[in-house]
């Protein structure tokens, strides 16, 4: 049976949007064979839409192009908001798993979300570590990796390098993507600060690998940073795909990011 999908990214992070109807989720093995960039779709997630579970405009949840679920994902959420919401005239509600994602249509055609309050307890990834900190040191692929920890409603450890050209994403990624220390896996990024309202950054999403940008990962380097004491309220943040824009006022707060969320293609696949 042919169901109809949609084709999105938000800067360059892209995704494939369905509506369940009533269906269940595809097995992994179907996941990842639609994700396959040469003999699939391509995409770095799955986002898999429902009718809402309480009072929102709808539910989603998100599947990594290896087939595993992600908890949460801030470029799909803004591309879910662009999905839905050509004809709403208010503010959306997007229900998933952990809670709910607010959203909003700006008048210049981006899309705002706002992720909820980050939570910088190791035990929130989960991060098992020894007690000091931030920042915390690890040893991976030889070496001691200075890390800070965040849960943007998903996992996230950030580096801080002089230089994202020359950051060892390839090897360094995959190493603390998985290190015995995050026992669920971790998104892992490597941030560049340029300025206090401006970052570079690279993210080595988990489950799929080095992506284009990462919205949640864009939040995260810019909680750690400000937390550091080295970063604005607002920041631009400069990704391989485009520029967000993060702005968190600090703890007791929302994290909200704003980018754009663009419409590629319509088809259908058999699932």
């Amino acid at each position: 049976m042919q169901t109809p999908f949609t084709k999105m990214h938000g800067l360059g992070n892209d995704f494939i949007v369905i509506r369940a109807n009533g269906a269940e989720p595809p097995p992994a093995d179907t996941i990842r064979r639609l994700g396959d960039r040469r003999t699939g779709i391509g995409f770095d997630q799955m986002l898999w839409l429902e009718p809402p579970h309480n009072d929102g405009d709808v539910f989603y949840r998100i599947f990594n192009a290896d087939g595993s679920e992600a908890e949460q994902c801030g470029n799909g959420a803004r591309c879910i908001a662009r999905f839905i919401g050509a004809a709403a005239d208010h503010d959306l509600t997007l229900e998933y798993p952990g809670g709910v994602v607010h959203a909003r249509l700006e008048d210049d055609g981006e899309v705002s979300v706002e992720l909820g309050e980050p939570d910088l307890r190791p035990d929130a990834l989960p991060f098992v570590t020894a007690p000091g900190g931030p920042p915390y040191a690890i040893d991976a692929c030889g070496e001691t990796v200075e890390i800070r920890v965040v849960s943007i409603g998903n996992p996230h450890a950030v580096v801080l390098i002089d230089d994202i050209d020359t950051a060892p994403v390839a090897t360094l990624g995959p190493a603390l993507e998985s290190h015995a220390q995050f026992p669920n896996r971790a998104n892992i990024g490597f941030m560049q600060v340029v300025a206090a309202d401006r970052i570079r950054l690279r993210v080595f999403e988990r489950g799929t690998g080095e992506t284009q940008a990462c919205g949640t990962g864009a939040c995260a380097a810019v909680v750690v940073g400000r937390d550091a004491g080295l970063l604005n309220p607002r920041v631009e943040v400069e990704l391989r795909g485009g520029r967000a824009t993060v702005r968190w006022d600090g703890p007791g707060s929302p994290v909200w990011l704003t980018g754009n969320a663009v419409t590629v293609f319509e088809g259908s696949v058999d699932l």
